[in-house]
């Protein structure tokens, strides 16, 4: 039997016609117009004015920080849970990370925390030159007082939307609520362009600076003139045409991963100790992973033991984020609080996930779980 990965690319015969017929028209070169129909369709369905295509969320996030000036001696601040590249773009502008913790509701960053240490920092005279803001596994945080304090303080927001494509929250999609947002097309995404990423605001002059930037900043002249250092992050016009033929089937994707927790949590939320994440609102999702926590104490078993046992049938399964304040290459970086995400990290695992997994592979899944279980 083929392995089960965790959140596999889900290719179809369409997606693969799509890039034939890029291939067939000739436009393979970085820009071409497919490149800008996907640009065009994700701003549409983030709500966005203008939006750049990259070739991945990293250097979205590297350019809106840049776009924001954040510089050697600035700090920003950014959630504890989540991926490294969140937080690796501060680095690169050669800021310092502050790392928030989680609160319990979302699992994403406490807002409370945020308030609490913006507060100090503007106290002190040393408020952060931006907030990044993580939609955790296609859950959107909770956007308003985070936008509240934030816009009291005069300090902009980064929308980290990278695993919450096609999600919302009260109404507002992801990807539409911050100065800049942006989205991943990594392999593991709910759609995908193998590689890739898109960065969007609604300010035109941004969008343009950061094309310029994603170019190799180079002039518009004949030859080849370039006043500042600029970078190679353009997506190619080829992963575009992949890019809108996955978004296309968007909703069917939601559809197969939302189904995929509720028979997750239907077959295995009644064991001891398993809690699922919890979802605020069912319809605001993308159920981009779904997550679970074991409690090894009240259940009899432990995330640890859960993995090896799905690793024995061949089906991958995997830790939450480690924390990012955990992390040795952050060891020397400001955390606030951070008992949350530890917590969630000791106990919590990704169970597969992909749109096209099967019926029959997820229950397999589920009975790799269970019996992992003593129960009565």
């Amino acid at each position: 039997m083929p392995r089960i990965y965790l959140s596999p690319p889900d290719i179809s015969t369409r997606d693969h016609a799509a890039v034939d017929a890029v291939l067939t028209s000739n436009w393979v070169a970085p820009v071409g117009p497919d490149l800008e129909a996907f640009e065009s369709a994700v701003a549409e369905l983030a709500e966005r004015q203008y939006a750049v295509a990259l070739n991945s969320g990293t250097a979205a996030l590297h350019l809106a920080l840049q776009l924001l000036n954040v510089q050697p001696g600035d700090s920003v601040i950014c959630p504890t849970l989540t991926f490294a590249a969140s937080a690796n773009p501060i680095c690169y502008c050669g800021a310092d990370p502050i790392f928030v913790d989680s609160e319990p509701r979302t699992w994403n960053m406490d807002p409370v925390l945020l308030e609490l240490e913006l507060g100090e920092r503007a106290a002190s005279g040393e408020l952060p030159k931006a907030v990044i803001v993580v939609h955790l596994y296609g859950q959107c945080a909770d956007m308003d007082p985070i936008l509240a304090v934030c816009e009291r303080y005069g300090i902009p927001v980064v929308e980290d939307a990278a695993e919450a494509l096609g999600a919302s929250y009260k109404g507002r999609p992801a990807g539409g609520m911050g100065a800049f947002s942006f989205f991943s097309f990594n392999g593991n995404k709910i759609i995908t362009t193998s590689g890739g990423g898109m960065l969007l605001a609604d300010k035109g002059s941004w969008i343009d600076r950061a094309r310029f930037l994603a170019t190799q900043a180079r002039e518009p002249v004949a030859h080849y003139e370039h006043r500042e250092l600029g970078y190679n992050y353009r997506l190619s016009n080829v992963l575009a045409g992949l890019g809108l033929s996955q978004l296309d089937d968007l909703s069917r994707r939601i559809a197969a991963k939302r189904a995929h927790f509720e028979a997750y949590r239907a077959a295995l939320g009644e064991l001891p100790g398993v809690r699922f994440m919890p979802i605020e609102d069912p319809d605001a999702a993308n159920y981009w992973l779904t997550c679970m926590t074991i409690d090894p104490v009240e259940g009899g078993s432990s995330r640890d033991a859960v993995i090896a046992a799905l690793e024995a049938e061949d089906v991958e399964a995997r830790p939450l984020w480690k924390p990012l304040h955990m992390q040795p290459v952050f060891q020397d970086c400001a955390s606030i609080g951070g008992e949350c995400a530890e917590g969630l990290f000791a106990t919590g695992l990704c169970l597969p996930s992909g749109s096209a997994l099967s019926v029959a592979d997820r229950s397999k899944v589920i009975e790799g779980v269970r019996a992992c279980f003593v129960t009565q």
